[in-house]
């Protein structure tokens, strides 16, 4: 049974039943900004199951276009890897908002597999939550599943929520026997969870409104959510054991296998070396190829482009790993297009928007094959050499100085280089990464700012632009000025740096905190990048542009449109800053004055006079105080007055900011109103959200609050949540309880530590005890120790050589070790010998042996950095120094 005629099935099945058929939905979340991407059918209903959008039907049944590549859900670095993990796939879904609950739901579940598809159900098993008495009696009831094949499961396996709070219920989870002896199977078998039983469908029973105290209330109208993966059952009922055997994506396979000239097997699924198994990578690299161009397809079919950041990184991404593993099969030319050509030729009849997409599609995919094969060679040059160095060094991480070296100069998105470092076992230190990766930002907003200062200081004749941003994203303008650092220029080609001035902008210049605005301009034949915003000489604002294609000339008429995406976060950021203002005065003090600002698109900066810290309750009332003013939704008013009337009213003037004797005016509810010339939300619950990042003192009787509001909030949150997950899941413990076993780890790392302490103590007197027992008498008559111990710290040989000196009571030693990677000595003598032998001028002379540097007292004395393998040499070299009788006075 081909994939097509499942789906075909399902939707027609369900359709019989009274559901509606609703058209797949795009892959862009249009009104979800939680969402990068959709990810699962139920995200175009979730208004229907919080009842806050009523549809003309009460059942529906979809084939949702999904993808996972971001947040949680995140498959990408198993993709080709495994029998079914995908970045793009399709979901099959029903539902119904408050209509049929469970006991219709389980009946359309088991009828479609067993009667409709034929699925033997001897190899058919069902997890029910444990809790849920009526859905495992109903399962018994309705259905003739084999007994025993229910199988009670706890709440990480068997209970689904939209979120900490909302709609949520238990669920049951039908899953397939994959193994070729039906016999074998047993509840002991299934809970192995090896992978020969797999989830085909998940009925999900929403039942419970969640509240924030965890308390659980029954909906009054129940619903049902189900998903049951295409490609998953297509296997199945295809009889393959993954799902890159199926129809579909075996035929992509086949087209990457002709391109190539490589034969794909198919049961590579265990990471192997060439050596161990050269068809490994062979394999992996023609599933990449068959995921990645379906998941960049769909992708660009519903309006993605490669970009630098968002969305468009995602889809650029895809595109390029697929390019790296196009390499693996001797692939060097652009070819992930002719693969895409051959997949909108299969999936066009079930998603049109593919068809009326493909010179698109085909397009965006082959220039950015191109542009990136350019650089992939000596990137990966680079890269094979850096990999060599740090195997040949013994060490487990690439420096994160590399990884940025082949993001910048080459295009390796960090997971690219991530992922090919993988083959050699080895890390990437993201740290790094991200700390040069700061650090070239800074750089470029230096060099920028420099470059459009010289510009604008040589040519710029101050003249007014009229700022419509308030109102406009985009407007038509005309050009009054065009600059370079050379000065006044006619015109500029493709990859100048210049400045455009227009008559009027959309456009917001940096100024009172919030950066300026990004976007683009279109000439007559041309495209320009607007890259920043500046304000110069008084009323005059400059657009920083890089021409992207074509030329423009002064004189022209042009049409500028700003990022709006941009602009709607840095609303949000500057508006939170307002009402951060006003509660910071409200919970601290009226002598709380702003001293500082900074808003961007990411997040805000908000700098304010104070003395000392708030205190952790201070911090969460301001953050509850600022959320009930963006819940409460006030319309931000906007006023333009004289200034002394808008001082009189009360309104704040904001910190640095230089204004003319009319001064707009914005109120954000009852009590907050400032003096602002940004751009601001329309009502106050347009944030969505706020939360502190961060609060610390950056000078005397200054202080720092950086947070998030709108998306990136969200984001923060989710990231938030995402790691706390992690730690649960590491610690093997409830989130709830993580505070608690953390409290505990840190008592129990105390506890070692003083066992440790007291091991350590015990083994340096008996290393003490033997090493006494080395002791011999030179020439010179002097007692001497000399011994290399093993994986010594600077301070572990100092107290050791403290211990021996008391035993030796008279005498001089030498303690050597390596530690990280280098050779250290320490020498010592005795106090009544340091007049004949000073231990720093010995160590200056065991330095000349070991290549290292150091020095010391006369007692006692260190050098380090030296070549390991000359410490035995060095220690002959200290014994040599007492080699003859001292001279008679």
């Amino acid at each position: 049974m081909k994939t097509e005629s499942i789906r075909q099935a399902f939707l027609k099945y369900f359709s019989d039943n009274g559901h509606t058929i609703v058209t797949s939905s795009s892959l862009v979340p249009g009104s979800d900004p939680t969402l990068l991407f959709t990810n699962a059918g139920m995200v175009q209903f979730k208004d229907c199951f919080l009842g806050s959008d009523v549809r003309p039907y009460v059942r529906a049944t979809t084939c949702q276009k999904c993808l996972r590549i971001s947040g949680k859900h995140n498959d990408l670095e198993n993709v080709g890897r495994t029998a079914r993990h995908h970045t793009f796939f399709e979901m099959l879904g029903n539902f119904s908002f408050g209509d049929y609950f469970k006991e219709q739901a389980i009946k359309f579940g088991w009828q479609f597999l067993t009667e409709v598809l034929a699925l033997p159900k001897d190899r058919l098993w069902v997890t029910v939550y444990e809790e849920d008495q009526e859905a495992e009696d109903l399962w018994r009831e309705l259905t003739d599943v084999l007994p025993g094949r229910i199988v009670k499961m706890g709440k990480d396996d068997n209970f689904w929520a939209m979120g900490e709070t909302g709609p949520c219920g238990p669920c049951s989870e039908i899953h397939y026997f994959l193994g070729s002896d039906t016999s074998v199977q047993s509840e002991a078998d299934f809970l192995l969870g090896d992978g020969r039983y797999i989830e085909i469908w998940n009925l999900v029973f929403m039942q419970f409104n969640r509240d924030t105290t965890g308390a659980l209330t029954p909906l009054p109208k129940p619903s049902v959510d189900t998903g049951m993966g295409l490609e998953r059952v297509a296997a199945v009922k295809q009889g393959v054991v993954s799902n890159y055997d199926t129809d579909l994506l075996r035929e992509l396979i086949t087209i990457g296998e002709k391109l190539s000239g490589k034969r794909y097997v198919g049961k590579s699924y265990q990471p192997k070396t060439k050596a161990e198994d050269p068809q490994y990578d062979i394999d992996v690299a023609l599933r990449v190829l068959a995921d990645h161009t379906r998941a960049a397809s769909f992708l660009i079919a519903d309006g993605v482009n490669p970009a630098s950041d968002g969305r468009g990184y995602v889809l650029r991404r895809v595109i390029r790993r697929a390019c790296r593993h196009g390499r693996v099969l001797g692939l060097t030319e652009p070819f992930l297009f002719k693969i895409a050509d051959r997949l909108v030729e299969l999936m066009a009849e079930t998603y049109p928007e593919l068809g009326s997409s493909r010179d698109k599609i085909l397009k965006v995919i082959r220039a950015e094959e191109e542009k990136f094969l350019t650089t992939l060679d000596s990137g990966l040059s680079v890269l094979t050499k850096e990999v060599r160095a740090v195997k040949e060094r013994g060490a487990k991480k690439l420096a994160g100085e590399i990884a940025f070296l082949l993001h910048d100069t080459y295009g390796f998105p960090l997971d690219l280089t991530q992922d090919i470092v993988k083959a050699d076992t080895l890390e990437v230190d993201e740290a790094g990464f991200q700390s040069a990766m700061e650090t070239q930002r800074e750089r470029s907003r230096s060099a920028r700012a420099n470059s459009s200062d010289l510009i604008l200081q040589r040519a710029v004749k101050p003249s007014r632009t009229e700022f419509v941003g308030y109102d406009f994203d985009e407007y038509e303008s005309e050009v009054t000025g065009l600059f370079s650092s050379a000065g006044d220029i006619s015109s500029a080609e493709a990859g100048d740096e210049i400045v455009v001035i227009a008559a009027q902008t959309p456009f917001y210049a940096e100024s009172g905190g919030q950066v300026g605005d990004t976007g683009s301009i279109s000439a007559a034949n041309g495209v320009l990048e607007v890259i920043d915003t500046q304000k110069v000489g008084g009323e005059t604002i400059a657009h920083i542009c890089r021409v992207a294609e074509g030329s423009i000339r002064p004189g022209e008429k042009i049409r500028l449109m700003i990022e709006t995406g941009r602009r709607a976060r840095l609303r949000a950021n500057h508006s939170a800053t307002h009402l951060v203002h006003q509660a910071l005065r409200e919970v601290i003090g009226d002598h709380v004055k702003q001293a500082g600002s900074r808003v961007s698109s990411d997040a805000l900066r908000f700098d304010y006079t104070h003395f000392e810290a708030p205190t952790d309750e201070q911090l969460h009332e301001i953050e509850t105080r600022v959320n009930a003013e963006i819940r409460s939704n006030h319309p931000v008013v906007t006023d333009l007055l004289p200034l002394e009337e808008a001082r009189k009213s009360g309104a704040m003037a904001l910190f640095g900011e230089k204004y003319g004797s009319t001064v707009r005016v914005v109120q954000i509810g009852p009590r907050s109103r400032e003096l602002c010339g940004g751009t601001h939300v329309r009502r106050s619950g347009d944030i969505g959200f706020f939360g502190f990042d961060s609060e610390s003192g950056i000078s005397s009787g200054v202080r720092r609050i950086e947070g998030f509001a709108g998306v990136g909030a969200i984001q923060n949150w989710r990231l938030s949540q995402e790691r706390l997950r992690e730690i649960a899941s590491l610690l093997k413990v409830s989130e709830r309880d993580v505070p608690e076993r953390v409290r505990k780890l840190l008592d129990l790392v105390k506890q070692l530590e003083r066992n440790l302490e007291r091991s350590q103590n015990s083994a340096q007197k008996a290393a003490g005890d033997d090493l006494g027992k080395l002791a011999k008498v030179t020439p010179s008559g002097v007692t001497v120790v000399t011994s290399v111990i093993a994986e010594a710290s600077p301070k572990q040989l100092r107290e050791l050589a403290d211990d021996l000196k008391v035993r030796l009571r008279s005498g001089a030693l030498a303690l050597g070790s390596v530690h990280e990677g280098k050779a250290i000595v320490l020498a010592a003598v005795t106090p009544d010998l340091v007049e004949r032998y000073h231990a720093g001028s010995m160590v200056e002379q065991l330095n000349e042996v070991l290549g290292g540097r150091g020095g010391g007292r006369a007692d006692m004395a260190q050098a380090g950095g030296g070549d390991p393998t000359k410490l035995s040499a060095a220690l002959e070299r200290f014994e040599s120094l007492f080699g003859s009788p001292p001279a008679a006075e």
